[in-house]
């Protein structure tokens, strides 16, 4: 009796940003800077560049405009397939 192996895929769909491109395209700007035209703090900023956290659509949206650009140019979705 021969045994049949299936190997389950996950798509995993990550965030990717660009935001510290477009800040220091957009005149260099700080952080701090970016933080206070979107009204967060820094350290959201510094995590979002990270990506460590992934912004609501309001928040995307302002730093799209603060930097003005699309917001399919500040971020991207990205899937990733793993087997089990």
């Amino acid at each position: 009796m021969s045994s049949i192996l299936y190997i389950e895929r996950t798509v995993t769909t990550n965030l990717r940003n660009r935001l510290r491109k477009y800040r220091k395209a957009a005149g260099g700007l700080t952080q701090q800077e970016l933080a206070d035209r979107t009204g967060v703090t820094r350290q959201s900023i510094i995590s979002i560049e990270r990506g460590r956290f992934r912004p609501s659509v309001e928040l995307a949206l302002k730093l799209a405009r603060a930097l003005g650009v699309s917001v399919e140019e500040l971020f991207e979705l990205v899937d990733e397939e793993t087997s089990r």
